[in-house]
């Protein structure tokens, strides 16, 4: 998996403390009252008052790749986000590359006939199957439909700020599938680094966790 970020809004915290302002006051902010000593607290509280449509206004691309199909149907249901994914139409499979993600419960699996090698059958007949049907001029959209959740992909996703915090109070989370869990560490950590207040207490909603069962 890697994750790399592409673009963010400019000086992010700073617009965000705008909107902020203006929804209480007669002008917008000078550049004194959007000092990074009145900025970031500002930002803050108004978060902590739960008015989160201010982060809104910040957005961050990332290009995403070595993810599989199942965690990409799992990403595209953030509904306000933006999604370009590599098109299984146009790009066809190519079997010099490691084209499939095997999870590591199947390749640690120690037992008489691994789960790695009843992966790997599965994989090699996938792949065999879909070279025989291009082989056979099936067009490629529709040689695809025997490939499996486990065949990695590629895209680009941008999300504002707001999304960004559902998306780590949900995939944060220690009952998130594996993968997307991994997926949004990469993005998490690098949205911190990036603008470390807008993304300040944000991370697994543990508090309102609707779950029978606790976390570890």
């Amino acid at each position: 998996m890697k994750v790399t970020l592409l673009a963010s809004t400019p000086n992010a915290t700073k617009l965000v403390a705008t909107a902020a302002w203006i929804c209480t006051h007669q002008d917008f902010p000078t550049e004194a009252d959007l000092h990074p000593d009145k900025c970031g607290p500002l930002v803050k509280r108004v978060i902590g008052y739960g008015h989160e449509s201010i982060l809104e206004h910040a957005s961050f691309s990332f290009a995403i790749e070595g993810i599989s199909r199942a965690c990409s149907h799992q990403l595209v249901r953030y509904r306000h986000a933006s999604f370009s994914q590599q098109s299984q139409r146009y790009v066809k499979l190519n079997s010099k590359d490691s084209w499939a993600v095997m999870p590591e419960s199947i390749r640690q699996d120690k037992s008489t006939f691994p789960a790695a090698e009843v992966f790997h059958d599965a994989i090699a007949c996938a792949e065999r199957s879909y070279e025989l049907l291009l082989a056979r001029g099936i067009p490629a959209e529709d040689a695809r439909f025997v490939l499996p959740n486990a065949t990695a992909t590629k895209l680009v996703i941008t999300m504002n700020a707001r999304e960004l915090r559902l998306f780590f109070a949900q995939r944060l989370c220690e009952k998130a599938q594996w993968e997307i869990r991994e997926l949004a560490t990469e993005i998490y950590l690098q949205c911190k680094a990036k603008e470390p207040i807008l993304f300040e207490g944000s991370g697994p909603d543990c508090k309102n966790c609707k779950e029978k069962e606790p976390c570890r």
